[in-house]
């Protein structure tokens, strides 16, 4: 049987991935939606056709030749994106259809989410009459960086487009996805997938989680959610979805007064926080509490393995540092890792008398790279050792790019979950980023990455059905 007909939910296969463009509204104004849309598709480099769509068009728009209507170009459309004033995008539905395309994204907004319930009953109707997968009203539409696919109406210049990664990231809101996309590329984990889908008209977040969960290139999923409109097909999808791969979410709304916000900004209904909390703990979504959450998750959950175990080994080489781990690690349910008799024997023959074989492991402001490459040998092997916090101070004179080599050889290894904490400014952030550039998590406090060691381990136990 074909993948087709195997769907129960929207296929999103030409809005992601699709070989020609229409852009309807497109225009040389570079004020306009329509003109950094089309701007996007240049910079990204899409192979693709791209067709620009305007009713007073003559000749060309920004190099490509322009049409006054969609039923003009007369060759195949995969997706037409919507930016134009809300009163005309009923009637533009209707001409998207006999053009067959397969996909539409609505960026427009001016909507439900304005207190306009007459367009969106207008644009709903005329929705129902087609069988087009269709994102919007109101969103950024949709990025993919394998396809070169570029919806969203922001500049290159002022959102930097994250680099091809496994982490699939899906936002309600548009503003949200698009601070996180600009924090994915700054904190150097890539991108799969990004859908803004805004009112959801037509596909909406369970279309839109099926849709991720069965995706091979995506390995995570990141989720910023307001409300649902279909709960029992949205716990449906979360049982198969979280089995299947990671889901982080944050969920907007929590609060009486979250939730009026939340229905005026994209008609969402966002329903009982508790009821929320409830579906998320029994069906294995990891859930955050801040925007945050989703950046220190989402890469924990991209470059490291899963473990069931708690127990946590500390590397240090500051002795604070130690103390406000282990603080962090008991805080989130975790436990300080016990050497065996056999790894305290090995690491007091390779440490300077002054270190104390005991967890936290304080290897002292004099640990260098070679330290710290014993201490993981050693407890890398280590049955008592679950997973890993390495502290690395920069700042002490044995820490340098010696070190970024060994943790970076280390996590490459992929024998247990490692995270770095590393607290510094310019010569920290050097070397940070060479780390975080080779998929080594780096965090800038030990609460950051103890809660990401806790996201990591409970959702193991829960894929694989171990009792907490």
């Amino acid at each position: 049987m074909k993948r087709k007909e195997k769907l129960e939910y929207a296929d999103l296969t030409h809005i992601l991935s699709p070989k020609s463009v229409a852009v309807i509204g497109a225009t040389e104004n570079p004020a306009k939606v329509g003109h950094a849309i089309m701007q996007n598709y240049i910079d990204v480099g899409f192979q693709g056709s791209v067709y620009p769509i305007n009713i007073g068009a003559q000749g060309k728009i920004m190099g490509f030749q322009a049409y006054k209507s969609i039923l003009d170009v007369k060759k195949p459309i995969d997706l037409a994106v919507i930016a134009i004033p809300a009163e005309f995008v009923s009637a533009t539905i209707g001409q998207c259809a006999k053009a067959q395309v397969k996909g539409i994204v609505i960026v427009t907004s001016g909507f439900a989410e304005v207190g306009n319930q007459k367009l969106e009953n207008a644009l709903n109707k005329a929705l129902s009459k087609i069988k087009i997968p269709t994102i919007g009203p109101n969103c950024l539409g949709v990025m993919d960086p394998r396809a070169r696919n570029d919806t969203l109406f922001l500049p290159t210049y002022k959102i930097d487009r994250p680099k091809v990664g496994g982490v699939s990231f899906a936002s309600q809101s548009g503003s949200v996805g698009s601070s996180i996309l600009d924090l994915i590329s700054a904190e150097g984990f890539g991108l799969s997938k990004f859908i803004s889908y805004g009112n959801a008209s037509m596909v909406d977040e369970v279309d839109v989680l099926n849709y991720l969960a069965h995706d091979k290139d995506t390995k995570v999923i990141l989720y910023y959610l307001e409300g649902v409109k279909r709960g029992r097909q949205f716990i449906e999808a979360a049982k198969t979805a979280t089995k299947l791969k990671p889901v982080v979410i944050i969920k907007g709304g929590i609060t009486a007064q979250g939730a009026g916000a939340a229905h005026s900004h994209t008609a969402s209904l966002a329903g009982s926080h508790e009821a929320y909390e409830a579906v998320f703990k029994q069906y294995g979504f990891i859930t955050g509490d801040s925007l945050e959450d989703l950046l220190y998750f989402g890469k924990v959950f991209d470059t490291q393995p899963l473990t069931d175990g708690n127990r946590i080994a500390v590397l240090t080489n500051g002795g604070g540092h130690g103390v406000l781990a282990t603080d962090a690690i008991y805080a989130n349910g975790l436990a300080l890792a016990e050497m065996s008799k056999r790894s305290e024997r090995a690491l007091r023959a390779a440490m300077p008398p002054i270190v104390n074989i005991r967890m936290p492991f304080d290897m002292s402001g004099e640990a260098n790279a070679t330290s710290y490459s014993k201490a993981l040998e050693v407890l890398g092997d280590d049955p008592g050792v679950d997973a890993f916090m390495v502290i690395a101070l920069f700042q002490t004179p044995g820490a340098d790019e010696n070190l970024v080599t060994t943790l970076i050889k280390f996590s490459e290894q992929k024998k247990k979950p490692m995270v770095v904490v590393s607290t510094g400014s310019a010569y920290t952030k050097s070397h940070t980023a060479l780390m975080e550039a080779s998929g080594v998590p780096v965090y800038d406090s030990p609460t950051a990455a103890a809660r990401s060691l806790a996201a990591l381990i409970n959702y193991s136990r829960y894929k694989n059905g171990v009792e907490e």
